[in-house]
């Protein structure tokens, strides 16, 4: 069931992603050749709590961290530890923050040093499919308008879509009704109506758009091994245009 939320539910969820800024803001600082994804973990939640809010990954169905560190051909759910970011290296960091009752979420990839131009490109792609995709995220318009922009976007870059994993809505739930897929037919999906609150996050491949799971059950990477990135904001679909609730 798709939940409508209210002004001052959007406003607690707006105060829980201004948190999720925040932790992206201090990651960008962090992520550099030489540092483990478990100082910038560790970081992140110590920013959180200070807040007065709460890591909405950590314990999430087990996960055992604070945020999801996701290099190069890891796609989402990189679980963080010793391992040491290397120049070249692109890093997702996505964060959720619990606070008041409501939650926020919201990813970004970061170069690590002096990347590859195909990185450059590809995190650039990236960027704009999300841009394509909250910017067709109108009261009125089917949900696959958003699904349909972001394929289109990425795919125009010469990229593909990961369609094993999709966005969703977000607020008392980190993960509520309906599934944002970022591919499929415009017309496709529930009319968009104002009070919606979603997570978009485009999942792009450097190559093919299939993945599998290692073993830890968390983590996800590209079966051909090439490089993915990953963009998110929670929007909230108003009678005009989205309001990008995590816009740094």
């Amino acid at each position: 069931m798709i939940y409508l939320k209210e002004p001052d539910e959007i406003g607690k969820i707006r105060a829980a992603s201004r948190i999720v800024v925040e932790a992206l803001d201090l990651a960008a600082t962090l992520v550099a050749p030489g540092v483990s994804t478990k100082t910038i973990d560790s970081a992140v939640e110590e920013l959180i709590r200070s807040r007065g809010a709460v890591p909405s990954f950590l314990g999430y169905h087990d996960y055992p961290a604070s945020t999801c560190l996701s290099i190069n051909d890891e796609v989402v759910h990189g679980i963080p530890g010793d391992r040491v970011l290397r120049e070249g290296d692109i890093i997702s960091v996505d964060v959720g923050a619990y606070h008041n009752g409501y939650h926020g979420d919201s990813a970004r990839t970061f170069a690590v040093g002096q990347v590859p131009e195909t990185a450059l490109r590809l995190m650039k792609a990236t960027q704009e499919a999300l841009a394509a995709g909250i910017a067709a995220a109108r009261a009125g318009s089917r949900l696959g308008a958003i699904s349909n922009a972001v394929q289109t976007a990425a795919e125009r870059q010469g990229f593909s879509v990961v369609r094993d994993l999709v966005g969703h809505g977000i607020g008392r739930k980190l993960h509520e009704d309906p599934q944002v897929p970022n591919y499929g037919p415009r017309e496709s999906g529930p009319v968009l109506r104002a009070g919606m609150v979603l997570a978009i996050e485009p999942m792009i491949n450097e190559g093919g758009w299939e993945v599998r799971t290692l073993p830890d059950k968390w983590t996800v990477v590209t079966r051909d091994g090439k490089l993915s990135a990953h963009f998110e904001h929670t929007i909230a679909v108003t009678e005009g245009d989205a309001e990008i609730l995590t816009r740094a």
